[in-house]
């Protein structure tokens, strides 16, 4: 996205929530009932950004947990091709030098 793109949009999100703002602001109810709906609006906004953080925050957990996984893996299977080779080797310099 473009620079100019990406400030159009910026520019346009940022008038419909002031035009919201107005809106609710002038509309015709009760400055209690005005007052109600935004707290409401604010809870909900709230919540379901407290629900987004937890839905990332265990999909990060996920994901690194699996890469432990792979990484402890790898390592064992490095460890054990490891000790294959140190036995040939000293298999090898054994029947070389003993002859």
């Amino acid at each position: 996205m473009s620079n100019n793109t990406g400030n159009v949009l910026i520019a346009l999100l940022a008038g419909a929530a002031v035009g919201a703002g107005i809106g609710i602001l002038f509309a015709p109810d009760k400055g209690s009932r005005t007052r109600e709906k935004i707290k409401n609006g604010y809870d909900d906004a709230k919540d379901n950004l407290a629900h987004k953080w937890d839905d990332v925050s265990r999909e990060i957990k996920r994901k690194f947990s699996n890469r432990k996984h792979d990484l402890e893996k790898t390592y064992e299977d490095l460890v054990e091709s490891m000790n294959d080779k140190n036995g040939d080797v000293i298999s090898f310099l054994e029947k070389n030098w003993l002859i």
